[in-house]
């Protein structure tokens, strides 16, 4: 890349704090967004999305010690985006398994002008720059992640003795996912760095861009230590749960908001209250009347058409990035499922009419068997319980349980959260965001 046409040389103002004698990353710059006039750091603008330089901040300040910086000229290295306008356009505008928020965040910044690139910095931690000249400078954060996704790439395929070219090349299908405030980093930057490179590596296909999401209603901010951490969250509770919350209620499309009464209302009366339900109440059944072996049955066509178009319509979602509707689709059919048990009522048919009791059972366990698989994607860890259960492979085709087959010992797949925890957490976040 640094032999092509599109990097360069230039001389530009780079943010310095006297108070700290150093150079200042970027996001170490806070001032106010001569767009929005919200307040900002010096790489992008929060509250707008702007893109920004530290020199086009209005009172810049540095972010460790809150005094004003000053600027000094230094060279560094530029991409010239601008040149590469045409064929950032033509991406955008044959984008097929974008966000409509990326195509529209990446064309309001194409329509805005678009602006050269600073590929390097003077800062003394980060990536050498591999230059003569530039020995005291670093590769600037955001070249070095996205281009990260290339070189971790080929070292993961060296690991796995995976063919690195062919996961990069035209054949090849690729899915960037993250936040919105990231949509030009993966859209404008990443692409001109690829196509800048001149190797004809792979553009993104899938730009998979959340929206926002909240705290209790309110704006997360690490900072003011209002936030969950992962490994409390994990620590505490099942990571299936969590998986299954974020997945249903996340920020697929528009801004959404955790909150602990909504987490603890999600997992009694979903995950464990339609689905864990109905795993227990039919599988104990089988475990309490017929010594915990699978009754023999005759497979229900109907039940096995809706199994078929489930595996179909939940991939066809996975693949387009739609995590929330395949979920959806999945649960509709859990909630069938339940209903199917109750109207035929095996706790009556097992002394008035045998047959369509086992019949009833053995339909229950086939429909356990595919959620099993259908689920795994997205909660593997419960999902791993059940096919070990019944003794069925993980791979995305329909299943089925043979009669006469003796379940193991079945445990409940997930318990009860007391409503307790609600106020518990409310109380703790509270007490953290005061200190």
């Amino acid at each position: 890349m640094y032999q092509s046409n599109y990097v360069y040389e230039k001389e530009v103002p780079q943010a310095y704090c006297d108070t700290c004698q150093t150079f200042l990353a970027d996001r170490f710059v806070t001032g106010i967004c001569p767009v929005c006039g919200g307040a900002t750091r010096g790489d992008q603008c929060d509250q707008c999305g702007t893109v920004l330089e530290p020199e086009n901040l209005i009172s810049p300040v540095c972010a460790i010690c809150g005094k004003p910086i000053t600027f000094k000229k230094s060279k560094h290295l530029y991409i010239a985006i601008s040149a590469l306008e045409k064929e950032l356009r033509a991406l955008v505008n044959e984008a097929s398994g974008w966000r409509k928020n990326a195509i529209s965040f990446t064309n309001r910044y194409l329509n805005e002008g678009v602006r050269d690139r600073a590929l390097t910095r003077d800062l003394e931690w980060g990536i050498e720059v591999p230059r003569d000249g530039y020995e005291k400078k670093t590769i600037y954060i955001w070249a070095e992640n996205v281009l990260g996704y290339l070189s971790a790439s080929k070292c993961a395929c060296e690991e796995q003795g995976a063919d690195f070219e062919a996961l990069w090349n035209r054949n090849a299908k690729h899915y960037y996912v993250h936040g919105k405030d990231n949509i030009p980093f993966h859209t404008i930057i990443l692409p001109a760095l690829l196509i800048a490179n001149g190797a004809g590596w792979h553009l993104p296909d899938q730009i998979v861009s959340s929206e926002y999401m909240t705290l209790e209603g309110r704006k997360i901010s690490t900072s003011q230590n209002y936030a969950i951490w992962v490994k409390d969250l994990v620590g505490k509770y099942d990571a299936d749960s969590i998986r299954y919350f974020f997945l249903v209620n996340g920020p697929e499309k528009k801004d959404a908001d955790f909150s602990w009464r909504e987490f603890v209302n999600s997992h009694n009366g979903e995950l464990l209250g339609a689905y864990g339900n109905f795993i227990n109440r039919s599988l104990s059944f089988i475990v309490k009347y017929w010594d915990g072996i699978v009754p023999e049955g005759e497979l229900n066509q109907d039940i096995s058409r809706q199994i078929e178009e489930l595996f179909t319509t939940t991939g066809r979602l996975i693949e387009k990035g739609a995590c929330k509707d395949a979920l959806s689709e999945i649960f509709d059919f859990i909630r069938k499922a339940n209903k199917y048990f109750d109207t035929e009522t095996p706790w009556i048919t097992r002394t008035t009419n045998e047959k369509a009791c086992r019949n009833t059972l053995f339909q229950c366990t086939q429909m356990i068997a595919n959620l099993a698989v259908l689920l795994a994607p997205f909660l593997p860890f419960s999902s791993q319980k059940v096919c070990g259960w019944l003794n069925v492979q993980n791979q995305w085709k329909p299943q089925s349980v043979p009669g006469g087959y003796h379940l193991p010992k079945i445990q409940l797949l997930f318990e009860r959260l007391d409503k307790s925890v609600i106020v518990q957490e409310e109380e703790k976040l509270k007490k953290l965001s005061e200190t």
